[in-house]
């Protein structure tokens, strides 16, 4: 391994896990399912679902194909650049930064709750939350492959529970679990539609974070793609099935009533009456290490884009270290989990409560962040292959413009309902999308400026990494930004010479 750049070893399983275990699908059936239900479309969540996979699956066509000639790391930050140039990419980098740190402190609140409160174990919630940020930290200092594989065994159990819990629901309703009308358009336009699609969107927090494991994989232009069609496939699958499997166990409707009745307890109870109370306590215990993974997954994603900022000049140098042994971003594993840390000890000073405070909002500001960050890059994706003239207008047009529409759609309705999504009337809570999108302008300007004052370090904003790309990639055509990822500790900045005139002008 070559000192200062990070280490190539992830699989297209290892990625996966790690991805998937950050949409955290058992804690998305327990917690987000009767949410959806109870205040969205009743038992048209299975449809919703449905929905989001398709849209995610159009839109993952176009982010495979940016995948296999963009492979330097950075995301779909580092898209953004591609297609829509630096000051945008900063823009990005900023929904990236508050959509996967507060994902983090979101769920590190999760594991106190979980723990204190659902499980009764003793102690002050942020004292076991501090615990978990310390496992978590401990973890991201080493290499994503040691991460990837304490995931393996975590999901391996998430995803068997509920492939138990389906095959329970249809050996005792048999036909009548297959409920036909979940997937009705009248029954998913049914209630309030918009509360169950951004649900369902928000549910797929994460999937997208493949390609900022792309440096740490031997071939990132097969892997990465290949791990995001995965992902997307395995996550939509169980969604679809176990929200489905739940609906045909209550009974069409009834789904929207017992939903509003026994809100995070129905899928504990619906697993106690199927398979016993030994097995609800299971899923109990699996819904607390569904957390934890996801905390884990999580740290890693947002770690990796701090360590990207960094090494481009938008975050202070020393956070774009690797570690000389294990070839991980351990500055910014660091810096991540002592942010993480200072979250959880305001909320816990403040005498805030770990889930309707710390958790609500956290997950409402990471799922719009998210969600944005998709929408931005789908729009990058079409206008990166339309100025290169590509004719695959199947891969680079039709299918990311689906689900750029899809994407955008889902943007508004988190919007218009981020006081559902935060579970807050406040209206300093509330004003705090808002705050997102000033910051994120505020991001924006400041590239800009930088394209006068320092039009060196302006031209490594998304391009710091190396690609595998030989047609092309910068930012305008014919041109090609070179970069030399890891090459040093804030990473290697593109000579001038390398940059286009036109890249210089993006």
């Amino acid at each position: 391994m070559t000192a200062g750049a990070l280490s190539r070893n992830l699989s297209t399983p290892k990625i996966v896990f790690l991805v998937v275990a950050a949409a955290a699908p058992l804690v998305a059936m327990a917690g987000t399912v009767p949410l959806s239900m109870g205040a969205g479309n009743g038992a048209g969540v299975p449809g919703a679902y449905l929905v989001a996979t398709v849209t995610l699956l159009c839109f993952s066509v176009g982010y495979a194909t940016i995948a296999r000639t963009v492979t330097g790391g950075g995301g779909f930050y580092a898209y953004i650049a591609r297609g829509l140039g630096r000051p945008v990419a900063a823009a990005g980098a900023v929904f990236a930064l508050i959509a996967y740190n507060a994902l983090v402190a979101a769920l590190a609140g999760g594991i106190g709750y979980f723990l204190t409160s659902a499980a009764g174990v003793p102690g002050p919630w942020w004292a076991w939350s501090a615990a978990g940020i310390a496992v978590m930290s401990a973890l991201g200092f080493r290499s994503a492959n040691l991460s990837a594989k304490v995931l393996a065994v975590l999901m391996t159990c998430e995803v068997g529970i509920l492939f138990v819990f389906d095959v329970a629901v249809i050996a005792q309703k048999g036909m009548d679990a297959f409920a036909a009308a979940s997937f009705e358009p009248s029954t998913i336009l049914a209630g309030a539609p918009g509360v169950a699609f951004m649900f369902a969107f928000g549910s797929f927090a994460g999937y997208e974070s493949a390609a900022l494991y792309a440096e740490e994989t031997p071939n990132p232009s097969r892997t990465v793609p290949r791990a995001t069609y995965a992902a997307v496939i395995v996550i939509g699958l169980f969604y679809t099935l176990t929200s489905w499997m739940t609906v045909g166990a209550i009974g069409a409707d009834q789904a929207q009533r017992a939903a509003e009745e026994q809100g995070g307890d129905l899928f504990l109870n619906l697993a106690g009456d199927l398979l016993g109370d030994g097995m609800k306590a299971v899923f109990g215990l699996l819904v607390i290490t569904s957390v934890f993974a996801s905390l884990l997954s999580a740290h890693n994603a947002a770690g990796r884009y701090v360590f990207t900022l960094a090494r481009d000049g938008l975050a202070p140098a020393r956070l774009g270290r690797v570690h000389p042994r294990h070839g991980s971003p351990y500055t910014a594993s660091l810096a991540q989990a002592g942010f993480t840390l200072i979250v959880v000890a305001a909320f816990a000073v403040a005498g805030l409560d770990p889930y309707r405070n710390l958790v609500t909002i956290m997950s409402g500001l990471s799922t719009l962040g998210i969600v944005l960050l998709q929408a931005f890059a789908a729009v990058a994706i079409v206008a990166h292959f339309r100025r290169k003239g590509d004719r695959r207008y199947l891969r680079t047009l039709a299918a990311p413009l689906i689900g750029c529409l899809g994407l955008l759609t889902a943007t508004v309705l988190l919007l218009i309902n981020f006081d559902t999504l935060a579970d807050s009337d406040a209206l300093f809570i509330n004003s705090l999308p808002y705050a997102v999108i000033v910051l994120a302008i505020a991001a924006s300007l400041y590239a800009l400026r930088l394209r006068g004052t320092d039009p060196v370090r302006y031209a490594r904003i998304g391009h710091s990494g190396t690609d595998s790309d030989q047609s092309g990639e910068g930012d305008g055509p014919g041109g090609r930004t070179a970069g030399a990822a890891g090459a040093s500790p804030a990473g290697a900045s593109p000579a001038a010479s390398n940059i286009t005139e036109d890249e210089g002008q993006r």
